[in-house]
């Protein structure tokens, strides 16, 4: 027996609701995308500008501004001090500390100047220029090749007008996850990356339940009107959207509230991830299918 959670029969106008979807959608990618013009760029982390992370332990109660008043006048003087655990710190610079003995004066004196022996180097991690910048077009290409192999899979599976609305619906959602990153100044670090390819195949897994229900309908009905056809597949797999989305977010959300600082930057876009991409599944990948085929049928009557 399913659990349903929207009761059998529902007819909400889904499809009549477009225009303002559509509207809604375009605001939030323009202000997420006049966020990062704003900002001047996205705020890179290491992995994608380069640089450090240096994690220090300490054995007493110690402040990130403590830690900042010991590195003035070092290299550290400008770094980002983040807190996580029990007197656990993570350093960011956008220097690379390659050798020892820069570590030591810009690092292991000054720390030991005002903190004695009250603390634990734990961990370096330095990525150099070079590698940064072979990291930042690799994501780049490795988030289009995915958009183009599930459009390959998704006219192979169905049509093309499917599949474009799919791609446009993770478009849309890549889009304003980033917006949404930027507008907070969130680093984009590694991590961002992975939550963006994480909501690219959470997105599309929901959109292709949907469309595969307006396949369905399509050849039982095929003289039917498509935009009642959209309306009646979504709100019969609306309890299976609502019921799949709500289980994810409520499990990242306790991870957002108790999983720490690491992961909140991640975990906050999952979060935004999980409601775009349940919504672009209803308004944007599946609307769109109308949207294509309005548009093809003026020029087939053209043709004709």
């Amino acid at each position: 027996m399913s659990m349903e959670l929207i009761k059998p029969g529902i007819n909400i106008d889904f499809v009549g609701k477009m225009k303002y979807a559509m509207a809604f959608s375009a605001i939030l990618i323009i202000i997420g995308i006049g966020s990062v013009i704003f900002h001047g760029g996205f705020n890179l982390g290491i992995d994608f500008a380069g640089g450090s992370i240096i994690q220090v332990k300490f054995s007493k109660n110690v402040s990130a501004d403590q830690i900042r008043e010991s590195f003035k006048s070092t290299k550290l003087e400008n770094s980002m001090i983040q807190q996580f655990g029990v007197n656990e710190f993570l350093i960011r610079t956008h220097e690379t500390f390659s050798d020892q003995k820069m570590l030591a004066v810009n690092v292991e004196q000054p720390l030991g100047a005002a903190f004695g022996k009250d603390f634990e180097i734990r961990r370096v991690e330095v990525v150099g220029a070079k590698v940064s910048s072979d990291f930042r077009s690799k994501a780049i290409i490795a988030i289009i090749l995915s958009w183009l192999a599930i459009l390959i899979y998704v006219t192979w599976r169905f049509e093309f007008r499917y599949a474009m609305g799919g791609i446009l619906a993770l478009v849309h959602d890549t889009l304003i996850v980033i917006g949404a990153v930027s507008i907070l100044n969130m680093e984009f670090t590694i991590n961002i990356l992975a939550a963006l390819v994480f909501v690219i195949g959470f997105s599309i897994n929901d959109t292709i339940v949907t469309l595969d229900r307006i396949r369905e309908i399509v050849k039982r009905n095929p003289k039917q009107k498509l935009g009642d056809i959209i309306n009646l597949a979504i709100n019969e797999t609306l309890s299976r959207t609502i019921l799949t989305s709500l289980t994810v977010f409520l499990t990242l959300l306790a991870l957002y509230i108790f999983g720490g600082a690491v992961i909140r930057d991640f975990t906050f876009a999952l979060l935004v991830g999980t409601i775009v991409g349940t919504y672009s599944t209803i308004y944007i990948a599946c609307t769109s299918v109308l949207l294509f085929e309005k548009m093809r049928l003026p020029k087939m009557a053209g043709k004709k």
